[in-house]
């Protein structure tokens, strides 16, 4: 059985599994309770239970080794997805605390810009409220520069009287 094996080894793979979807009704006689009805038959060698028990050892070996080939297949697609997921997670996590820290600085950003903005308009207000009295301090500078020309004038006058 080991030659049938080695043969079976070289030939190609979907010949044999056509051979295997073809094969299995054709030999329906080789079942335990045929053989168990007929007593003579047990004495004798028969060549055809045991060319189906090679075949069937060779349906076998070819089912072993597809199982196998499936079985590295699905290996590889889940160690090529386990690779695909963490290295999305990996970049999930990365981006995350990018964005963190992006967030983190546009919100220092935003509450400076609003301190410094809240001293701008107290800053105003309160010149707002200081040019509220300019008025008044303008008319008082306005009597006092007419007073000290009317004495300037008058000064001048006693200077030059000779």
């Amino acid at each position: 059985m080991e030659e049938d094996g080695g043969e079976q080894a070289q030939l190609p793979h979907p010949t044999s599994s056509e051979t295997l979807i073809s094969e299995p009704n054709l030999d329906p006689p080789s079942s335990c309770p045929e053989t168990s009805l007929d007593p003579t038959q047990d004495d004798r060698p028969d060549s055809k239970p045991q060319l189906n028990q090679t075949e069937l050892f060779r349906a076998l070996e070819v089912v072993e080794r597809d199982s196998l080939a499936i079985a590295d297949s699905f290996t590889s697609l889940f160690s090529s997805l386990r690779l695909a997921l963490s290295e999305v997670t990996s970049n999930s996590v990365d981006h995350m605390h990018c964005f963190s820290d992006a967030s983190g600085r546009l919100q220092e950003s935003v509450l400076d810009a609003a301190t410094k903005g809240n001293r701008y308009i107290n800053s105003c207000l309160r010149l707002n409220e200081e040019m509220k009295g300019v008025d008044s301090l303008a008319l008082q500078l306005k009597i006092l520069r007419r007073n000290v020309d009317a004495l300037d004038s008058g000064v001048n006058k006693l200077l030059r009287l000779p």
